[in-house]
């Protein structure tokens, strides 16, 4: 597994680097093909919590599965033990949904493999001319799915929608949750 360090805003000593690279490599254990981890570290000062470590990781594995963790702690070695459990957690779910039911069994010509986001700088700010503006613009490749993988990525990444091509119709469409508890998706034609 490739591991990317992305520090804002202070420096991760080689002790810390070497205690994530450490929990981290457990997770392979759990999944196989978990081919890159993105690490985000930033040290936030908030005014009724002090001094707060914020940690995201970021899966990508095969079959364009992608998996992530946000969480915020007083400590880094605390809030990493944090996300690793959420991140097996997230393992456990994903395995139970597709390995049983052998999705990713399917024939070569039904998977297929997802392209790398990517992503613009980050927190990169555009005005606009209302009183909103847009606070982060994040450009990514639109991957051919079946709309059931794209509910099962919507919910990995915790999102409220998920923009993919659609393998059947090679249109771009959106999935998203509604309030009652139910899918919609959004077809272009």
């Amino acid at each position: 597994m490739e591991l990317m360090f992305t520090h804002r805003n202070g420096k991760l000593s080689e002790k810390q680097r070497t205690y994530i690279e450490g929990k981290l490599s457990r997770l392979e254990r759990y999944m196989d093909g978990i081919e890159q981890a993105k690490v985000e570290i930033s040290h936030e000062q908030r005014l009724n919590k002090g001094e707060v470590q914020r940690l995201q990781v970021t899966l990508f594995g095969q079959h364009g599965i992608i998996l992530r963790a946000d969480q915020h702690g007083p400590d880094l070695y605390s809030t990493v033990d944090v996300v690793l459990d959420v991140l097996q957690r997230q393992i456990k779910r994903y395995k139970e949904k597709h390995w049983r039911r052998g999705r990713l069994r399917r024939k070569d010509n039904q998977v297929i493999d997802a392209e790398t986001i990517e992503s613009l700088p980050e927190e990169e700010t555009i005005a606009t001319n209302g009183f909103r503006r847009i606070v982060r613009v994040k450009e990514f490749a639109v991957k051919p799915m079946f709309s059931d993988e794209a509910i099962e990525q919507m919910e990995l990444l915790g999102h409220s929608f998920f923009v993919f091509r659609d393998a059947d119709t090679s249109n771009i469409a959106v999935v998203y949750r509604r309030e009652d508890g139910n899918y919609g998706m959004i077809v272009s034609s």
